[in-house]
């Protein structure tokens, strides 16, 4: 018998010595990623039913993990939507709503240093934090990502159309590396490799420790641009294009993620910023069967396509159609890394993981759809309500409803067919929702205002 637990252990020596662990184990205090295109609309990916536009890792990615068809943004434009995703809070609680819309070259303002964003309680867990790509949280140093818990920053401190050439005011794009500027008017060309690149060698370098990585690429926001290995490859034109590079740039990531061993120790979650650009006509996206975009409180301007990945932990293929958030990354990365969850302040997020892992079918009931700083629509379970409505960037007043537009919305996503009339007992229910809500809001003033500053350094 002592002959034979020698000869296993044995065994088990050379076994163990001919596969060497590169990176960390499952066990360890999981890394995560979250990948955020920029106006990428619902209907841009070909596993959300675009029909030209080929995204075969990002399909691969679904195929490997989970793909929700009922995520939304915190907001329906760049700024507020990003700062909603990073501190798991509605914008309009810190002052991300009104004024400009968005952060320009010359605001004054940026997303507080009260705010307590992901990679600011991540430190607190000796986690790395990196971000590669667009922040457009504010360009003046006390609001840059250094001085909001990144180690390492590297990208455009704000949209990539916000240069001279739309605005003579603007300057050209700078392109950081933490707080140095290393380039003004960067190859745009070029920007998807170089981030690619970037992502990857923040991956290798802190291989062997938690990190978490926020890859923010500035596309597909117009202008648009591919490099020379994609220009005229997709079948959707430019826009096609630049969407398919940055399907590669994902699966660039998901490779090098597997082969340092690390895949099954890392979140990566895929999702966009809001809808579609649509004024941009083919230069913008596609909500696919949602109706409007960027810019407006109808599905196509907050619903987003969101996939997630952890091979091991989330089960592969899954479709789900819970309701979910961008918000509600931040409490699903806290409890993941055991982070501290100040009790200062109201979160909008709740913790996704139980959906994640199929513990739960659902663990959010309400949605609210801001626009600037009014609420103007609540979603609860199947049913949303539109208390005022307005198309994207339309020259027309908002309309208000006194008595709400009624949409079920699992049955109609395309919010065609108003049914209030048929169903009273559910709007006065989203009425209720509606005020509760706004009772909960103190509104502050906003940071969005454009005043040229006298200094900025």
């Amino acid at each position: 018998m002592k002959r034979i637990y020698t000869f296993f252990f044995l065994i088990s020596l050379l076994s163990f010595g001919t596969h060497p662990v590169v990176g960390q184990t499952a066990s360890q205090t999981p890394n995560v990623i979250i990948i955020l295109a920029d106006d990428l609309g619902y209907g841009d990916l070909s596993c959300y039913g675009h029909p030209t536009i080929r995204t075969p890792h990002l399909d691969q990615m679904a195929a490997e993990g989970m793909r929700f068809t009922q995520f939304y943004v915190g907001a329906n434009v760049c700024t507020p939507s990003r700062g909603a995703l990073l501190t798991g809070r509605l914008p309009v609680r810190y002052g991300l709503t009104g004024g400009t819309g968005v952060f320009f070259p010359n605001s004054a303002g940026g997303l507080p240093q009260s705010e307590i964003t992901i990679a600011k309680a991540l430190k607190e867990k000796n986690y790395r934090t990196g971000i590669i790509g667009k922040w457009h949280l504010g360009d003046l140093p006390p609001f840059m990502p250094n001085s909001h818990g990144f180690d390492y920053y590297f990208g455009t401190p704000y949209s990539n159309d916000m240069i001279p050439l739309f605005d003579k005011k603007n300057p050209p794009l700078p392109l950081y590396r933490n707080k140095e500027i290393i380039e003004k008017g960067p190859d745009q060309n070029q920007l998807t490799k170089r981030y690619t690149e970037e992502a990857i060698s923040f991956i290798r370098e802190n291989k062997s420790k938690p990190f978490f990585l926020y890859y923010a690429s500035n596309f597909p926001h117009v202008p648009l641009h591919a490099s020379s290995d994609f220009r005229g490859k997709s079948e959707r034109g430019l826009y096609g294009d630049v969407v398919q590079e940055l399907d590669w740039s994902v699966g660039e990531i998901l490779k090098a993620l597997k082969e340092l061993n690390l895949d099954k120790n890392t979140l990566v979650v895929f999702t966009s910023d809001n809808g579609p650009w649509l004024k941009k006509g083919e230069h913008g996206g596609s909500a696919g069967l949602l109706y409007e975009g960027k810019g407006s409180a109808y599905e196509g301007g907050m619903r987003v396509p969101m996939i997630a990945w952890w091979p091991g932990r989330i089960d592969a293929n899954r479709v789900n159609i819970a309701l979910g958030t961008t918000m509600d990354l931040f409490p699903t990365i806290m409890g993941l890394a055991g982070a501290h969850i100040s009790g200062d302040r109201v979160y909008d997020g709740v913790d996704l993981l139980p959906v994640l892992t199929g513990k739960k079918k659902e663990v959010r009931q309400v949605v609210y759809y801001y626009h600037r700083s009014d609420l103007y629509a609540v979603r609860k379970g199947p049913w949303k309500a539109h208390f005022t409505t307005k198309p994207s960037y339309s020259p027309e007043p908002p309309a208000a409803h006194l008595v709400p537009l009624l949409f079920n919305i699992e049955h109609d996503p395309s919010e065609k067919y108003d049914v209030s009339k048929q169903h009273p007992q559910i709007v006065e229910d989203l009425k209720k929702e509606f005020e509760k809500h706004k009772a909960s809001i103190t509104l502050v003033p906003t940071q969005l205002r454009a005043v040229k500053t006298s200094n900025r350094e």
